[in-house]
């Protein structure tokens, strides 16, 4: 079973790539082998339905998610909403419309985000909720907002309350529990 984290921002370590990598060593630590792909690996073109082969980039991200089980998406929340560079790459999924499960269908998705603030991270929760399931994926019960204003995480990475850390324990943990069933259930 695989588990594919996606997002953070383009600057290396920031509270939401830390927080992907803590939720994916959960999964990771109940059996999952995990793949992450960080913002930087989300840095292609716009995408446009039909616009000729894809950037070698976009293949990479649309092969990865079809390898997939579950996945974990980390946004930060800019303005009430995902990123443009992560709504950019869910919009990329439209290239697995064709598949035999299409888009996210039957997987469980981890959704989290991370904001300056809790009015941006419960918006942004909430788009990136009715997103993945307009992608048919099945967002996990436990849907985690950090608010970054607080300092989540320490110099070394580690959570600085015990409670974030516990909740991002939580969603890697659904997401394998989900994609696990799921696998049981198509074999």
């Amino acid at each position: 079973m695989t588990v594919l984290g996606i997002g953070g921002t383009l600057r290396p370590g920031s509270s939401s790539e830390q927080a992907l990598r803590i939720a994916l060593s959960a999964a990771a630590q109940r059996g999952a082998d995990t793949e992450i792909l960080t913002a930087r690996d989300l840095h292609f073109p716009m995408y446009d339905p039909g616009d000729g082969p894809l950037d070698p980039a976009a293949k990479r991200f649309i092969d990865a998610v079809r390898r997939a089980d579950g996945l974990i998406i980390a946004t930060p929340g800019y303005h009430g909403g995902t990123s443009g560079l992560l709504k950019n790459a869910l919009d990329y999924l439209q290239e697995l419309a064709a598949d035999p499960a299409p888009y996210l269908d039957g997987k469980a998705v981890g959704c989290l985000v991370t904001a300056s603030g809790w009015q941006a991270g419960g918006t942004t929760l909430t788009s990136l909720r009715a997103t993945v399931h307009s992608l048919r994926g099945w967002p996990t019960p436990l849907g985690v907002v950090i608010n970054s204003s607080d300092r989540p995480f320490g110099p070394d990475g580690t959570p600085a309350d015990a409670k974030i850390a516990g909740q991002l324990t939580t969603l890697g943990e659904q997401v394998f529990w989900f994609a696990r069933a799921q696998l049981a259930v198509a074999s």
